[in-house]
């Protein structure tokens, strides 16, 4: 049988890794192919708690897609953005504000950052299903490529990291795997995402940030590394420190959802993406995501079964847990106000700003 052909596609040439001295942060790495047994996956889950209770983030290696793989993926990421016209990208826009999903365009200067300046960051956000939707004609004969690349993040990658979070907590190992069905009706979905460089105005009027300091809103994020130094995270010491570019790693970290099963253990780690440095800010930023989230319905409630939240305790964010909201409703509410709300300044500390969403008090860092 004759191999498929492969659609001919202009290559993206990523930016040059910085020079720079930055701060960066310390993260484990977790080598997945060391998984295959019983024994490899206890030893991985205490790297991953122990990863989870500093920094709550954490590299991937060893997830089955080579490099040449993943460039391939990158130039695929930005045909949405290289290769479609703005007339075009305008049928395909997601309406966000209306239904709570991402699905379609986030154009620039949607979400407001700071200052009266918004953003100039393109998503193109698609289902893990990607026939859910249709699609900007240079984007369809890409869709086999895209289907695959979305199955292998949810099997290879989502769910051995969801095994390990479950014997963390020392649970049955595909108790967070169950609730994150592959054909199931969720939003898990691939974003394609590409930051462009802003004027000295706009850089000065928000202090250089271009995504407040925030939590992700889901279970578990996946970020395929990329060289342009930008995203920052929240250390426990209250110091913003640099994730580091790895070749060919992901970076994961956990959101609110996870948060709210985990009774607190897994916690939320708040990050923001700011100005790259100065080597680097002629280039755009391309990334490929893969935010995960439950089944729709499944109800964001401790999973108190857990032994190790047994033996430690845990936080419970509703007083009962029939309260707590349906992960449909949570990523509907947090999707709809992201960058449309109006903040308020924060008693307690300086440059926080907050949101009351679904009896959640919701956090932004500047």
């Amino acid at each position: 049988m004759p191999s498929p052909i492969i659609p001919q596609i202009p290559h993206y040439e990523p930016a040059p890794m910085t020079t720079q001295p930055l701060d960066y942060a310390d993260l484990a790495i977790i080598d997945l192919s060391q998984g295959n047994t019983v024994e490899g996956r206890a030893q991985l889950a205490l790297q991953v708690r122990d990863a989870m209770s500093t920094y709550g983030f954490f590299y991937i290696v060893g997830h089955g897609y080579s490099t040449d793989q993943m460039k391939r993926m990158f130039d695929i990421a930005d045909v949405p953005f290289s290769q479609v016209s703005d007339e075009e990208k305008q049928k395909y826009v997601a309406p966000t504000k209306q239904t709570g999903s991402y699905q379609g365009y986030k154009l620039r200067q949607y979400w407001h950052i700071d200052g009266g300046v918004r953003d100039q960051i393109e998503n193109y956000n698609i289902n893990r299903d990607v026939n859910r939707r249709t699609h900007p004609e240079a984007v369809r004969p890409l869709l086999p490529e895209i289907s695959q690349f979305a199955r292998h993040a949810h099997m290879s990658v989502l769910n051995p990291i969801l095994r390990l979070m479950a014997l963390g907590l020392e649970l049955p190992e595909d108790t967070l795997v169950n609730m994150h069905g592959y054909d199931t009706q969720s939003e898990t979905y691939i974003r394609f995402m590409k930051y462009y460089p802003r004027s000295a105005e706009d850089e000065e009027k928000t202090k250089s940030v271009w995504l407040k300091g925030h939590t992700d809103f889901g279970t578990i994020s996946i970020l395929y590394s990329q060289p342009v130094a930008a995203l920052q995270i929240l250390a426990r010491d209250s110091t913003w420190k640099w994730i580091k570019h790895i070749e060919n790693a992901i970076v994961v970290n956990a959101g609110d959802a996870m948060e709210f099963l985990s009774g607190g253990f897994y916690r939320a780690t708040i990050h923001r993406v700011v100005q790259p440095p100065p080597d680097q800010r002629r280039y755009t930023r391309l990334g490929i995501f893969y935010f995960c989230m439950t089944d729709d319905d499944v109800k964001l409630a401790p999973l108190v079964a857990s032994p190790l939240l047994q033996r430690i305790g845990f936080k419970r964010w509703f007083e009962k847990d029939e309260d707590a909201p349906l992960m449909v409703d949570w990523r509907k509410a947090r999707t709809s106000a992201y960058g449309q709300t109006t903040l308020s300044k924060s008693d307690k500390e300086d440059k926080v700003e907050e949101e009351v969403i679904n009896g959640v008090l919701v956090r932004h860092y500047n």
